[in-house]
């Protein structure tokens, strides 16, 4: 048997949670510089797991000159050798499974985000309730319990309790998206999330509907981020009070506008958010710690 450079072998590790760091960055600003206040011990997990679905969700977006079904597959395949054989030449495949094996991340996890990632190649139009549902589990409910497996470290009773409010956040999270991107994903995607919902038949009143919708969803949110330990805490509130921020604009937003931009949160604006999320952090989650 070879002998093994594990200092090579540990600058590997070092290299890949560096390259998903690095697209985290390209990638998402707003995401990166939410991510940056999370403790050091847990922040290049968190950039392993943004790696890991962005190249997925940039397949099925992105390479449409391309056969994105064989894409996705081979993605899918190099991600279950990587992770049957403890290494993987993909960095930011081996940053994920190094992950996914310290944290217990489970395996229907990722089967339902591949699935949600599968569907936007198969599927256009969500019309029912439970359909689109479902989508969001696998789109962004589970990877916010991904994250959720990192910030509790193996605290299986913490993980129960705040699983609830975790997928909440990320249902929340994902039905701003696409109220965001309503333009490019019915014009450009050809996609229809939301049941009955098309470009051409959004009003006022089913954009409100939808509004006090995420609104619910937010507040349950809520109180789960009041209980994420301490390391946690401020770079997911910084994140809800931004997607708040960016749905309160929505709300703002005349429907018939609403399909012709896509609506943004200016940097100053970020900042802001930014400062009273700092501030909230010490003073009013105090008792939380």
């Amino acid at each position: 048997m070879k002998n093994i450079n594990t200092s090579n072998y540990q600058k590997y590790h070092s290299c890949s949670f560096e390259m998903s760091r690095a697209l985290t960055k390209m990638y998402s600003t707003s995401f990166y510089s939410a991510s940056s206040l999370f403790s050091k011990n847990i922040r290049s997990a968190i950039y392993s797991i943004y790696g890991f679905v962005r190249i997925a969700d940039e397949i099925v977006d992105s390479f449409h000159e391309h056969n994105q079904k064989e894409l996705l597959d081979a993605f899918e395949q190099s991600y279950r050798l990587a992770y049957e054989q403890g290494v993987s030449t993909n960095p930011v495949l081996h940053s994920f499974q190094l992950t996914v094996r310290k944290y217990g991340i489970s395996e229907e996890y990722i089967e339902a985000f591949l699935s949600s990632m599968r569907a936007d190649l198969e599927k256009k139009e969500y019309k029912t309730v439970e359909e689109t549902a479902k989508y969001i589990y696998g789109s962004a409910d589970v990877v916010g319990l991904m994250c959720l497996k990192v910030f509790c470290q193996g605290d299986e009773k913490l993980f129960k309790e705040l699983e609830y409010p975790a997928m909440k956040l990320g249902s929340a999270f994902q039905k701003v998206n696409f109220l965001r991107d309503l333009q490019d994903d019915c014009l450009v995607l050809g996609r229809i999330y939301f049941p009955n919902l098309s470009i051409d038949r959004i009003n006022e009143a089913t954009k409100i509907e939808l509004v006090r919708e995420i609104e619910q969803d937010f507040e349950e949110a809520y109180s789960g981020i009041k209980k994420l330990p301490v390391g946690v805490r401020l770079a997911v509130y910084t994140a809800y009070k931004y997607y708040r921020g960016l749905l309160n604009k929505i709300k703002r937003t005349p429907a018939e506008r609403l399909v012709k931009t896509r609506v943004r949160v200016p940097n100053y604006q970020k900042g802001l958010l930014l400062l009273s999320s700092i501030i909230k952090n010490q003073i009013v989650f105090h008792d939380f710690k």
